[in-house]
C-alpha cells in the first residue's frame, strides 16, 4: 500500500479506533477569521506541549493534466524560505527551539505540523503564516530540489515493490478520476516541471481562506485567539478554484496486475474495490464500509484471519482497510500474504471463497455487534494523543465533512445495523468492482537481474511493463 494510500486509509482508521458509542469524539473549540482561515482547537492540559497543524485543501487530484505530483513538488519548496527566513531554516528553527516538524501531501490535502512546547506556539505560528503568504520561490532552489523529489520516488515506488504494484492498482482502478496518478506523480512529468508551475500552483491554493488550523494541546481558544489573528489574520483572502472530482463509470470488468520481482520476500494477494466515500457514490453505505472493513480484517478476531491464518494455515496475515474520507469515489481494500511455502494457487481460492460467502450470505449480527465493540475499546488512544485529533480533524475538514460530523461519529457508527453491512457487503464486493494486484518473487529459472540493469536501479533508470 503507497504512502498516499495509507494515510487515505489512516484517517478512517483513526476514526475506527475512536467510537465510543454515547460520547463525542474531541470536544474542540473552534472559530474562523475574517480571512477565512478556519481555526480549531482540541484541549488537552495533560502536558505543556502544543500540535500545531495546518491543512490545505488542495492535492494531487487537484493538479492539471500533464503536471502529476505538482502537490506534493509544492510541498517540498514550502521549506524553500521567504523574504525573512532563509532556505533550509524553517526546519533548524523548529529543532533549535526543542520542536519536530513536517510535511504530507495526499490526493486530496497537504498538511504542515510543527509539535513544540506551548511556550513555542506564537513561533511556529509567526513561521508557517509567513511561508503562507512570502514564500520565496527561486530557481536556484527549485532545480535540486525537484532532483530530490526525482529521487524520492526512485526509493519510495520505483525501488519500492509493493509500492509499484499499488501505484498500478491504482491506475487500474480509477479510469477518469484524479485519483488515476499517483500523488507523488510521474517521474516524466517531475522532470518537465517549470519553476513557474510552482509559483502559479502555490498562489491559485495556498490562502487563509483555503485552509484550516488546527491545535491539539496545553491551549484554549480564547488564549490561541489573538495570535492566530495576529499572524494568520494579516494574510489576505483570495478567490480559490472550485475542486471538482470526476464520478467513475460503472466497472464493467474485472482488472488484475502482476508483479514479479527479484526483491519480493513476502508475496501478497491484494484487492481494491471501487467504494463510495463521504461525498460520492452512495454515500449511505460509507458508515456500513466502516464496520465491515473491522469485520472482514480488523485484526485476528476478523473473518479473513480466522478462516485463512488460524482455521486453514493458509496466511501469515489478513488486513482491510477503507477511507471513508474523500472528495471522490474512494476503494476497500483487502490484503493476504501466504504462510511459507503455500502457493498462490492453493490461497487464492480460499480467499475468493469467503469473499463471495461474504457477499452472497452476509454478517451476522453478533459479527457486528462484536465490531462495534472492539473499536470503543481504543477509544482512550484517541482521545489522549496530541496527533490524533488534529489528524481526523484535518481530513475531514479538508475533504468536505464538517467539526459536527466527526463529532456525530460515535452515534452514526453505532446506528448501523447487520442488514446495512451485508448491503454494503453485496453491493461493493463485486468481481467487477475490483483490481486485483498480485506481488510475486521472480519465477524460478528466470533469468536474475544483470549486473548492469542492477546499477541502472539503483540510479532510478530501471523500468518495468506492468499493464
Amino acid at each position: 500500500m503507497s504512502f498516499a494510500r495509507r494515510l487515505a486509509v489512516l484517517a478512517g482508521a483513526v476514526l475506527l479506533m475512536a467510537g465510543p458509542a454515547n460520547a463525542q469524539m474531541f470536544n474542540p473549540e473552534t472559530f474562523t477569521l475574517k480571512n477565512g482561515l478556519q481555526v480549531v482547537v482540541i484541549p488537552n492540559h495533560r502536558v505543556p506541549v502544543v500540535s500545531h497543524m495546518l491543512w490545505y485543501k488542495v492535492g494531487s487530484a487537484d493538479e492539471v493534466a500533464g503536471k502529476t505530483g505538482l502537490a506534493h513538488m509544492v510541498e517540498h519548496m514550502m521549506f524553500k524560505g521567504t523574504k525573512t527566513v532563509p532556505a533550509g531554516a524553517f526546519s533548524k528553527i523548529v529543532a533549535q527551539n526543542g520542536g519536530r516538524d513536517n510535511a504530507f501531501t495526499t490526493a486530496d490535502y497537504t498538511a504542515f505540523y510543527q509539535n513544540v512546547a506551548v511556550d513555542k506556539l506564537e513561533l511556529v505560528m509567526k513561521l508557517e503564516a509567513d511561508r503562507m503568504a512570502n514564500l520565496k520561490l527561486e530557481d536556484k532552489d527549485f532545480q535540486p530540489e525537484r532532483q530530490v523529489v526525482i529521487e524520492e520516488r526512485r526509493m519510495r515506488i520505483d525501488n519500492e515493490p509493493e509500492a509499484l504494484l499499488e501505484e498500478q492498482m491504482t491506475a487500474s482502478l480509477y479510469q477518469v478520476a484524479p485519483y488515476h496518478h499517483p500523488v507523488i506523480g510521474w517521474r516524466q512529468e517531475i522532470e518537465g516541471y517549470q519553476l513557474s508551475d510552482i509559483v502559479e500552483f502555490h498562489k491559485r491554493w495556498y490562502a487563509p481562506n483555503n485552509a484550516v488550523l488546527i491545535l491539539s494541546g496545553d491551549v484554549t481558544a480564547a488564549q490561541v485567539r489573538p495570535v492566530v489573528e495576529k499572524y494568520y489574520g494579516a494574510v489576505p483572502a483570495r478567490p480559490v478554484p472550485t475542486r471538482l472530482r470526476e464520478a467513475e463509470p460503472d466497472p464493467v470488468a474485472a482488472r488484475s496486475v502482476e508483479l514479479r520481482d527479484e526483491d519480493v520476500h513476502q508475496p501478497s494477494w491484494n484487492r481494491a474495490y471501487l467504494a463510495p466515500s463521504y461525498h460520492q457514490g452512495d454515500t449511505t453505505l460509507a458508515y456500513p464500509l466502516q464496520v465491515l472493513s473491522e469485520i472482514v480484517g480488523g485484526g485476528n478476531t476478523s473473518r479473513l484471519y480466522k478462516a485463512l491464518v488460524m482455521d486453514k494455515k493458509l496466511a501469515a496475515s489478513a488486513d482491510a482497510g477503507y477511507g471513508p474520507q474523500a472528495l471522490g469515489e474512494t476503494s476497500f481494500d483487502i490484503s493476504v500474504s501466504p504462510s511459507p511455502g503455500v502457493a498462490m494457487e492453493q490461497l487464492v481460492p480460499a480467499i475468493e471463497d469467503e469473499l463471495k460467502k461474504l457477499a452472497d450470505s452476509g454478517v451476522t449480527e453478533q459479527e457486528v455487534a462484536r465490531a462495534k465493540q472492539r473499536l470503543k475499546i481504543s477509544v482512550s488512544y484517541a482521545k489522549d494523543s496530541f496527533h490524533t485529533g488534529p489528524r481526523v480533524l484535518g481530513a475531514a475538514l479538508t475533504t468536505g465533512e464538517t467539526v459536527a460530523d466527526v463529532e456525530a461519529w460515535p452515534s452514526r457508527i453505532e446506528a448501523v445495523t447487520a442488514a446495512q453491512v451485508s448491503a454494503a457487503a453485496k453491493a461493493v464486493l463485486q468481481d467487477q468492482r475490483g483490481v486485483t494486484g498480485l506481488l510475486l518473487p521472480t519465477r524460478p529459472g528466470d533469468a536474475t537481474v544483470s549486473d548492469e540493469n542492477r546499477a541502472q536501479r539503483s540510479m532510478g533508470s530501471f523500468g518495468r511493463e506492468l499493464r
